[in-house]
This record gives structure tokens, sequence and C-alpha cells, in this order.
């Protein structure tokens, strides 16, 4: 949908990095049990996909192509209900550990497969684990992408990517140049993966299985916020099938949009936010 000026009370992105098994495997966690868990997003995006229908919200799925060549039919769902998709990685390949003619491999895979799912080619980005690096950005320049969304130096507004900034421990930092990529910010503050998952790794434990409630109540916070202190800002919020297609935190999550709802904010699809932004629109101002 076409965005010809902000939203006065500010816009709400939802996000869903439908990760399938891949981010398991990439953490070299295949044996039966997590891979199961990834297999559990697949089995949530169909509840996911009705309960945003139910309220007419639009998203934007970040999927792997490892996730679309795995549940085909699923990823078509995704794309039937009008939801966008944005790239993820080929099997949510952490991008600094991987040569340029590697990262290049996958996300020229990873290109294809959306393409190919959705008739069109990708707008957007995410980097798995939101690990971008200047080999990414030069690489996301060089296939013509619009926008990113791996970065956190804002929280209500789009601003452009630089590339080939320059930092020392012994002076102040040298930044690089502004690409014609659009960030559309994010953080770990509102993504439900910390919140929410608990993960046993070999040397630490990722505690997560806080109440959903109190994770949609530092959400609001944020809608909340934005409205009252900038005009036209956009939030962007991330989520995992595998992680809130649980029953109570989906009855949670209604409970949030319907409370984000009644602020006034509109809810958007990344593309189009970041298409109205290159085009111009100017999105989070602070008086």
């Amino acid at each position: 949908m076409t965005i010809e000026q902000p939203n006065p009370a500010g816009h709400l992105c939802l996000s869903f990095d439908f990760d399938g098994p891949s981010l398991w495997i990439m953490r070299k966690m295949a044996s039966a049990t997590p891979v199961s868990r990834g297999e559990f997003g697949a089995v949530a995006v169909p509840r996911i996909l009705k309960l945003l229908a139910a309220r007419d919200i639009p998203s934007t799925f970040f999927i792997p192509g490892h996730t679309i060549e795995t549940y085909p039919d699923v990823c078509r769902m995704v794309v039937d209900h009008g939801c966008e998709v944005g790239i993820h990685g080929y099997a949510h390949e952490m991008n600094g550990l991987q040569s340029q003619d590697e990262e290049r491999a996958a996300m020229s895979r990873s290109i294809e497969l959306v393409t190919a799912l959705c008739g069109a080619e990708p707008t957007g980005y995410r980097a798995p684990a939101g690990d971008l690096t200047n080999q990414t950005i030069e690489l996301l320049v060089e296939h013509g992408l619009t926008y990113d969304s791996s970065l956190m130096g804002h929280d209500s507004r789009p601003y452009r990517v630089r590339v080939d900034d320059r930092l020392s421990d012994d002076g102040p930092a040298r930044w690089g140049p502004e690409t014609d990529l659009i960030e559309l910010p994010w953080s770990w503050t509102n993504d439900d993966y910390p919140y929410l998952e608990f993960v046993a790794f070999r040397r630490m434990i990722m505690p997560g299985l806080a109440r959903p409630d109190d994770m949609f109540d530092n959400f609001l916070g944020d809608v909340q916020w934005m409205v009252r202190e900038v005009r036209g800002g956009v939030l962007t919020l991330v989520f995992h099938p595998q992680v809130i297609g649980r029953g109570h935190r989906l009855l949670a999550l209604e409970r949030f949009l319907d409370a984000a709802a009644e602020l006034g904010v509109r809810f958007d699809t990344m593309a189009d936010i970041a298409a109205a932004s290159a085009g111009g629109i100017r999105f989070g101002l602070e008086d």
C-alpha cells in the first residue's frame, strides 16, 4: 500500500522470522529434539496468519531459503495471505563467518527462491541473528535491495545504511558514506526470542520463558512513547513462529495488537515503509 504521508500516531511493522529447523542446524544442534522446535514453526505460521487476517493487519516474513525448500506449502500460505517476504540467508548462516563468495552464493540463492515463491524479487533483508557486516551491506547494494532490518541505530526512524565505517580505539569513529539502502531498525528489546525462548547451549543457558504479557508490556510502552513523543514514527517488532506460536503467547499477542490499534498506530509492511522513506517521506521526527 502506497504511503503518501506519515500517520501522525506512527507505524507498527510486524515481522516474523520463519527460521524453521535452519536455526538449529546452523548451531550444530541437529538432533531430533532441537530440530523439532524448528518444525513447530510450520505449525504456528497458519495460526499467526489466521490471527492477522482476522484484524486485517499486514506483515512481513523473513524466510531463509532452506525453509522455503523444506516447507513450500506453508510458505505459499504466507504469500497467499498477502504478506511481504524478505530474505534471511539460505540456512541462517552467520555472515561474519562467511567469505564474500560464500555469502554472495547464499544471498543469490535466497533471492532466487523468494522470487520464485512470490513472483517478484524481494526488496528487504534481515541478517540471521542481526549479524550485518560491511561485506553484507556491499552485497545488498550490489543486488539492489531497498532496505535492511538488522541494525539498531534508532528506535523509531528509518535511516540510510553506511558502508566502510572506520573504527579504532585511539580516536573518534570515522563514518563511511551513506548508501541507497534504507535501514528499518530493530532491537533485541523488541524481539520475542530473548524474552520467551529457553535454550541450553554448551557453555551458557538463555533462560527465556518469561510471561508474554510482561514482554508485551515493554513493547506497548515503546509504542506509547512513540505515539506521544514522535511524529510519524516507525517501530519494528520481531517475532519467530516457533516462539510466539504457542497458545498463551498468541492470546497475549492478540491483546497487544488490540491495545496498539487503540493508540491510533497504522500497521504496514516493511517494504511499504522503506519505499516511502526512499521516496523522501520523513518518518520519526522528534520535537
